[in-house]
C-alpha cells in the first residue's frame, strides 16, 4: 500500500501480484490462508483506488471465501464492508444495503431501518468489533441509504456512526462520517428547497457545519478537499438564492429587505471566492487515485461556475460560460488534461470518459463545434471501453446537441435516438448515478426525451411515422419517470391483450387520448381520435417554459383555497389559457367524432393541475368547465393501462377508514368527522363489503384481510400524502404510516384490484411533481383504476361525492370516468360545494371503463 500512496501504481500492483503468486503456489496452511485473504483484500483496495470497482468486488468476494464465518469475525466484517463499497461504486445499491444490513445482523430486505433497530444493532455488535469498524459499517449503510433516496433513515444511521466515531477518538473515522452526514443533510436541504420549505436553509447550515468540522479534523488530504469543495458548492447556492430573493423583493418595492438579501448574496459569493483560493494549492499534493481525479474535476467545475456566478453552470440545459475569461478556460483545460494523464496511468477508462466529456462541454459552451465533437467522440470511445452506459447516453445526447446547434437535424435525430436506446437499456437500473451527485431525473434524463420530441415535431407537416414516434417517446418518458420514482421497473405486472388505440377504435369509440407536451418554445398536443390517425396541434407560448410552468404552479393554490362563497371569481386565467392550448385547437374534431371521454397522459408540468377546471370562458357570468362537457381520466403511461370492463354486481369490497385523530411518527393527523358516514353509506351501496373503521383499521388487520380474501374494490378513507419523494408518500392506518414501497406487498393480491379509492389524501404542498406519488401508489398496488385527490378536500363534500360516485358506479353501463363526472357535477351544481376546491381535486387514474 506504501507504493500506492506514493502514486507508484505499477510497483504496487507488481508487489501484491508477486505476493499472491507465492501464496497461491504453495500448499496452504490455515495461517497462509489468512495471509492470502489479507493479500487479496489489499489487491481489492488497489483495484478500487484505480477505479476498477468490478475487479475489486470480484477480488473481495474471492477473499471472503478464505475467511471462516466471514460475517462473524473482524477481518470478515471489513471484507463485507469493502464489498458493499464496491457495489455502491457500481450502482448496485440494493445489494450493497442488504450486504451491510447482514453485516450488522439485520435481515430486513428493504433498505430501511428505525431508530430503535439502530440502537438494538449497536448493543448487539458493541462487544464484537472495534469501534472504528462499527463506525465504518454504519457510515457505509448511511451513505447507501442516501443514494437510494431514504434520507431520513440515512441521517439517523449516520448520526449513530458519528456517535461511535466520537467515542473511538479516530480523526480519520470522525472526518469521514462528518463528510457523509454533510452530504445527506445537503440532499435534505435541496429536497426542502425544491418544495419551498423553510427547513432547507436549516439543513444547508447543518451541512456546512459538518463539512467545516470534517475539513479541520481530517488527516487525509482527499477528505479535506472533498469537504471544502462541498462547502464551496453550498456557498455558491446560497449566494445565488439570496441574490434572487433580493431582486424579487426590490421588484415588489421592498427596498430594505431586497438590499439586505442582495448584501447577503454578495457576502456568500465572497466567502466562496476566498474558500476557492484557499483550496487551490492542496490539489497538487493529492496521491493519484480515481477519488482524487474526481475531486479535481469538481474543482474545475466549481471554479468556472464561481466566475460565472451561477451554480451548476455546466448543466446541459443551462450551459453558460459567458462571464468566464479565456484565461480561466485555458487553466481549466490544462488541469483536465493533467488529470487525464493520471487516469491513463491508472487505466481508468470511465474516468477518462468523464474528463473528455467535460472538455467537450467546455468547447460546446464556447461554440467550438469541432473541438466539442472531437472530445465527445473520445468520451464515447472511453465509455464504451469501460462498459459504462450511464456515461455513454450522456455523450450521445451531447453529440445530438452539438449537431442540433449546427443545424444538422438529421444527424442530431440519430444521436438522440442512440442516447434514448442506451437509456432504455438502463431502465431497470435508474439508480446508477454519477459518483459526484445523486441521479437527477429532471436534469439528466427528461431533457433527452423532450429535445428529441421537439426535433421530431419541428417541421410544419410531420410525417405520420414521426408523429407516432414522438408519442411513443413521450410515453416512454412517462414510464421512465415512474420507474425512477419507484426505483424499479413498474410494468412487469401489466399484460395487455390489445393496445389502447385498438380499444378506442373498436371497444370504446367515444374516447379520445390526449398528450399535451410543454416544450421550450411551444405547446404540442398529440391526439388519438376514434378510427382516425394521430392528429397534432401546435401553439406558441407567450413566455418561456420556466415562466409558464411557474404560472401553472402559482394557479394551484388559488384553485385549492377555501371558498369565499362566490363560485368562479377566483378561477385563474391559466385555466382558460390551457383550454385554448390543449382543447380549443381540436374542439371541432372532438365534437365531430362524438367523443364523450378525454384520457390525458400529462406532461410533468401539468400533473398537479386538474384538467376538470380547464375553462372555455364564461357563460351567464360563470366559468364553463371542461368537466361539464366530458368525462375525464388520466393515464400514467399507455404501457401501464389495462382497459377492460368488469362485472360490478355483488362486487367484493374492502372499506376502511380513520375518522379519529392520531399522532403517527410524531406528526398529528386531525379528525375526519365525515368518514364514518362515508364508510357506512358506501357499505349500504356495496352489500358484499368488509368494513375496518378506526381502531380496527390497523396495518396488521388490513394485511390479514387482504391476504385472506380477494377484493375487487379497496376504499381507504384516511389521511395520506403524495409526493415526488417515495419516503414522503404514505397512507395512514390507525397505528402507522404505510409508505409506497410497502404497498406492493400489501395491496398486490392473487386477483388484480379493479378499483382503489383514496378519498382523504393530498399532494405535498409546493411539490411540483407530487402527483407522481399518486401514480406510484397505483402502480405499487397493482390496481387497474385508482381514484384519488390532488389536495385535501373538505370531508363533508368528500362523503357526498363518494356516495354519488358509487350510486352511478353500480350501473354496469356507466364507465368509472362517467360515474366520477356525475359525482363532480352533483357538487358543482349544489349551493354549498360548487367551488372547484370541493370537486376538482378528484382524479381517476388508469382504466376509465
Amino acid at each position: 500500500m506504501t507504493y500506492q500512496q506514493q502514486g507508484k501504481w505499477e510497483l504496487a500492483k507488481s508487489e501484491i501480484n508477486q505476493s499472491l503468486k507465492t501464496l497461491e503456489s504453495a500448499k496452504i496452511t490455515t495461517e497462509q490462508q489468512r495471509i492470502l485473504a489479507q493479500a487479496l483484500d489489499i489487491q481489492g483496495q488497489l483495484q478500487q483506488k484505480a477505479g476498477d470497482s468490478q475487479a475489486a468486488l470480484n477480488t473481495w468476494q474471492q477473499a471472503a471465501k478464505l475467511y471462516p464465518n466471514s460475517v462473524n469475525n473482524q477481518m470478515g466484517l471489513i471484507n463485507q464492508i469493502n464489498q458493499a463499497q464496491a457495489m455502491q461504486d457500481l450502482g448496485l445499491y440494493p445489494r450493497a444495503c442488504q450486504t451491510l444490513l447482514a453485516v450488522l445482523g439485520y435481515t430486513e430486505k428493504k433498505c430501511m431501518i428505525s431508530e430503535v433497530e439502530i440502537n438494538t444493532i449497536q448493543d448487539k455488535i458493541s462487544g464484537s468489533f472495534e469501534k472504528t469498524y462499527q463506525a465504518k459499517a454504519f457510515r457505509s449503510l448511511g451513505n447507501v441509504m442516501r443514494l437510494t433516496g431514504n434520507l431520513a433513515e440515512s441521517e439517523k444511521v449516520l448520526q449513530a456512526s458519528l456517535a461511535i466515531a466520537r467515542k473511538s477518538g479516530s480523526p480519520e473515522d470522525l472526518s469521514k462520517v462528518l463528510l457523509n452526514l454533510g452530504n445527506t443533510q445537503r440532499d435534505l436541504a435541496n429536497r426542502n428547497i425544491e418544495l419551498n420549505n423553510d427547513q432547507g436553509a436549516k439543513y444547508q447550515e447543518q451541512a456546512l457545519a459538518q463539512y467545516q468540522e470534517a475539513a479541520s479534523l481530517s488527516p487525509l488530504a482527499i477528505v479535506q478537499l472533498q469537504s471544502q469543495l462541498s462547502q464551496l458548492e453550498i456557498l455558491m447556492e446560497q449566494g445565488e438564492l439570496f441574490t434572487k430573493q433580493g431582486e424579487n423583493e426590490l421588484k415588489q418595492g421592498n427596498e430594505e429587505m431586497g438590499q439586505k438579501n442582495e448584501e447577503m448574496g454578495q457576502e456568500k459569493w465572497k466567502e466562496a471566492t476566498d474558500l476557492k483560493n484557499k483550496i487551490k494549492v492542496p490539489l497538487t499534493y493529492l496521491s493519484p487515485s480515481r477519488e482524487s481525479i474526481y475531486a479535481q474535476i469538481k474543482y474545475v467545475k466549481n471554479s468556472l461556475c464561481l466566475e460565472q456566478k451561477q451554480p451548476n453552470c455546466l448543466k446541459p440545459t443551462t450551459l453558460n460560460l459567458s462571464s468566464v475569461t479565456a484565461e480561466s478556460l485555458q487553466a481549466a483545460v490544462k488541469m483536465l488534461n493533467q488529470t487525464d494523464e493520471v487516469a491513463s496511468e491508472l487505466e481508468d477508462k470511465g474516468t477518462q470518459s468523464s474528463i473528455m466529456g467535460l472538455l467537450a462541454k467546455l468547447a460546446e459552451g464556447r461554440q467550438d463545434w469541432n473541438g466539442a465533437n472531437n472530445y465527445t467522440q473520445k468520451a464515447l470511445d472511453y465509455s464504451r471501453q469501460a462498459q459504462a452506459p450511464e456515461l455513454t447516453y450522456q455523450w450521445q445526447w451531447q453529440e445530438g446537441r452539438i449537431f442540433k446547434a449546427q443545424g444538422k437535424n438529421k444527424e442530431a435525430l440519430n444521436s438522440y435516438q442512440t442516447s434514448l436506446a442506451t437509456l432504455k437499456s438502463l431502465r431497470r437500473d435508474f439508480v446508477a448515478v454519477n459518483r459526484d451527485s445523486q441521479f437527477n431525473f429532471r436534469e439528466n434524463t427528461e431533457p433527452v426525451y423532450l429535445e428529441y420530441v421537439s426535433l421530431l415535431l419541428q417541421p410544419q407537416e410531420v410525417p405520420p411515422e414521426d408523429l407516432k414516434l414522438a408519442r411513443e417517446t413521450i410515453d416512454s418518458l412517462k414510464l421512465a419517470e415512474l420507474e425512477n420514482f419507484l426505483r424499479s421497473a413498474c410494468d412487469d405486472n401489466f399484460s395487455k391483450s390489445v393496445s389502447i388505440d385498438e380499444v378506442i377504435d373498436k371497444q370504446d369509440p367515444t374516447t379520445a387520448l390526449i398528450y399535451p407536451v410543454l416544450l421550450e418554445d411551444r405547446f404540442e398536443v398529440i391526439v388519438k381520435l376514434p378510427q382516425r390517425p394521430l392528429t397534432r396541434y401546435t401553439s406558441k407560448i407567450e413566455k418561456n417554459k420556466k415562466d409558464f410552468e411557474g404560472e401553472i404552479a402559482d394557479a394551484i393554490p388559488i384553485i385549492t383555497a377555501k371558498s369565499d362563497g362566490t363560485s368562479g371569481n377566483k378561477l385563474p386565467r391559466i385555466a382558460e389559457k390551457l383550454y385554448d392550448l390543449i382543447i380549443r385547437p381540436g374542439e371541432k374534431d372532438l365534437q365531430q367524432s362524438g367523443v364523450k371521454t378525454l384520457v390525458f397522459v400529462l406532461d410533468s408540468s401539468l400533473q398537479n393541475f386538474p384538467m376538470s377546471v380547464l375553462s372555455k370562458g364564461q357563460e351567464n357570468g360563470q366559468p364553463k368547465y371542461l368537466i361539464e362537457q366530458y368525462n375525464i381520466a388520466l393515464a400514467p403511461s399507455l404501457q401501464l393501462v389495462d382497459v377492460q370492463r368488469f362485472q360490478r354486481k355483488n362486487v367484493p369490497a374492502l372499506i376502511a377508514g380513520l375518522s379519529e385523530s392520531r399522532i403517527i411518527e410524531g406528526r398529528p393527523f386531525g379528525e375526519l368527522k365525515s368518514v364514518k358516514d362515508e364508510i357506512n353509506n358506501i357499505k349500504s351501496l356495496l352489500p358484499n363489503s368488509t368494513k375496518l373503521l378506526d381502531q380496527e383499521f390497523t396495518s396488521n388487520a388490513l394485511t390479514n384481510r387482504l391476504n385472506s380474501s380477494s377484493f375487487s374494490i379497496i376504499h381507504l378513507a384516511t389521511h395520506g400524502a403524495f409526493s415526488s419523494q417515495p419516503d414522503q408518500t404514505f397512507i395512514v392506518t390507525s397505528d402507522k404510516k404505510l409508505r409506497v414501497n410497502e404497498l406492493d406487498n400489501l395491496l398486490s393480491s392473487r386477483d388484480p384490484v379493479e378499483l382503489l379509492v383514496l378519498s382523504a389524501c393530498e399532494t405535498l404542498t409546493g411539490d411540483k411533481r407530487a402527483s407522481l406519488g399518486l401514480a406510484g401508489v397505483a402502480i405499487r398496488a397493482g390496481t387497474r383504476s385508482t381514484l384519488g385527490t390532488l389536495w385535501l378536500v373538505d370531508d363533508e363534500s368528500t362523503s357526498m361525492l363518494m356516495g354519488k360516485f358509487y350510486e352511478a358506479f353500480k350501473n354496469q353501463n356507466i364507465s368509472k370516468a362517467d360515474a366520477l363526472r356525475q359525482a363532480q357535477l352533483a357538487l358543482l351544481q349544489s349551493q354549498d360545494y360548487k367551488d372547484p376546491n370541493f370537486w376538482a381535486g378528484y382524479v381517476l387514474l388508469g382504466n376509465w371503463l
